[in-house]
């Protein structure tokens, strides 16, 4: 039977259970299989779709701060608003991640936000942290892949560093349906030069010390 987007999905305890674990003890993890491999096919599909007519080029910083920088970085993107089924089914996976983390690691996670992203032939964003201690409300950055036939030689891998140090902690090639989440103000981390179009759904969780309930402004 074929599966739809319109079932229901959720993550394996177990696995949310290692994810926490992981987290905890090392800051960051990296997994394969991450989703069911039809959403990851679906997402890849809006994806290469949408990239035609909709993505734009990705900024260094954020609202105000906003700048273009192609020195520092070169790709596309396009925020996720739940638009398409298999946009909410990814956001509801994640949305049953966070819950689950808050439970485990009391973390207290208040939302999530992601972007698909595009990296065309000789793209590139260079070393960077997704956010600085007390500068930042994202704590926990996502990247998910949506690549079905990456090759070695296409590139594009992810670099995870541990803080100053020049070689790499991890290499997280971009293969499909993998996904590495680390803590974003302690890895800094780089995407090597893509020799093949290279879609992803990156990603941070976010805390809040709004009073009200309502999100802090992005920073």
């Amino acid at each position: 039977m074929k599966t739809t987007v319109t079932e229901n999905i959720c993550l394996n305890e177990l696995l949310i259970d290692k994810i926490a674990d992981a987290l905890q003890r090392h800051g960051f993890i990296q997994l394969t299989e991450f989703l069911p491999a039809w959403l990851g096919t679906q997402l890849q599909q809006e994806a290469e779709r949408l990239s035609l007519i909709a993505f734009k080029p990705a900024g260094i910083g954020r609202q105000n701060d906003l700048q273009l920088n192609t020195q520092i970085r070169t790709d596309t993107t396009l925020w996720l608003e739940g638009e398409s089924a298999q946009q909410q089914a990814y956001l509801q996976c994640m949305e049953q991640l966070r819950i689950g983390l808050n439970r485990r690691l009391f973390m207290g996670l208040f939302d999530f936000e992601c972007h698909f992203s595009h990296y065309a032939k000789g793209d590139f964003y260079q070393r960077h942290k997704d956010a600085f201690k007390g500068r930042s409300n994202r704590i926990l950055s996502t990247v998910f892949y949506l690549n079905e036939s990456w090759k070695k030689n296409d590139g594009g891998e992810l670099l995870l560093y541990a803080d100053q140090q020049t070689s790499p902690l991890l290499i997280v090639p971009p293969l499909f349906n993998s996904c590495i989440i680390f803590l974003s103000d302690v890895f800094p981390h780089e995407v090597l030069v893509s020799h093949n179009d290279r879609f992803s759904i990156a990603g941070w969780y976010r805390l809040n010390s709004n009073s009200t309930g309502r999100l802090d402004p992005c920073q």
